[in-house]
């Protein structure tokens, strides 16, 4: 096994955890890019708890992406069948178990700079998620960890059915964010679905994971107390650029 496929499992592991309160059965994927060709992403069905090598896909980006592209290509009878064997179609190995349909969104994510995804449904943000509160998510920061984990901004994303529509829907909404904030979003959060962690390293992808749900929570009590006080702008800059939290992010990475 090799360390990325042994870092993989052991995001895998941590998220599956029950207590935390992220997945249960066979909810979440996880994933990391090889190459510029090729991913390992989690299988269908499996459960996040119990992965092993066997429940890791590697998949290839060229049929996903073409799939992606192709305006012929729809959902529903006849087109999800095309989607179901686009993802057989791209496994290196034909005897390796059948990826997620969320491999769809892995495929974006990893081709879109990031170099490991975590797909998880925590309670906190799904409550958050499947309300009318849900855009409280993207409106700022409430406390300086969060600021050091996830950033400025994060991105949320409308409701689309998991498939060839969420991952278009994705694709669109990644480059829109790049282009205006130069980076991706270290969290993007879907609708009435769950959370996309986005990281250099399975690693990063866990601590966003995490504070992702801290936010969550913490937001969930605020709004139970009054109403959320976001830090200002003015804070959050100064926060992003200072050096000792620049040191703390490189120690964190290194940690892993």
């Amino acid at each position: 096994m090799s360390a990325l496929e042994a870092s993989l499992l052991r995001l895998a592991h941590a998220v599956g955890e029950p207590q935390r309160e992220l997945t249960i059965l066979a909810e979440g994927n996880v994933s990391a890019r090889l190459d510029d060709e090729r991913m390992l992403v989690k299988a269908t069905g499996s459960s996040l708890a119990a992965s092993g090598p066997d429940d890791l896909v590697e998949c290839r980006f060229e049929p996903i992406l073409e799939l992606l592209d192709d305006p012929t290509a729809f959902e529903g009878g006849a087109g999800d069948a095309r989607v179901a064997q686009a993802l057989m179609d791209a496994r290196v190995d034909p005897a390796a178990k059948r990826p997620s349909v969320e491999a769809l969104l892995h495929a974006v994510v990893l081709t879109s700079g990031a170099e490991a995804a975590c797909h998880t449904h925590p309670v906190a943000a799904n409550a958050l998620l499947c309300s009318d509160r849900a855009e409280l998510l993207v409106a700022g920061a409430l406390f300086p960890d969060q600021v050091v984990v996830l950033g400025t901004r994060s991105l949320l994303v409308p409701y689309v059915d998991p498939g060839l529509g969420l991952g278009r829907l994705m694709r669109h909404e990644l480059r829109g964010f790049a282009d205006r904030h130069g980076a991706l979003p270290k969290v993007a959060w879907l609708q009435n679905h769950g959370i996309f962690a986005i990281g250099a390293s399975p690693a990063e992808c866990l601590r966003i994971t995490e504070m992702a749900d801290k936010f969550a929570r913490i937001l969930l009590g605020a709004l139970a107390a009054g109403e959320p006080r976001f830090l200002s702008d003015d804070v959050l800059d100064r926060i992003d650029g200072r050096d000792d939290e620049h040191v703390r992010r490189a120690i964190l990475d290194a940690a892993h």
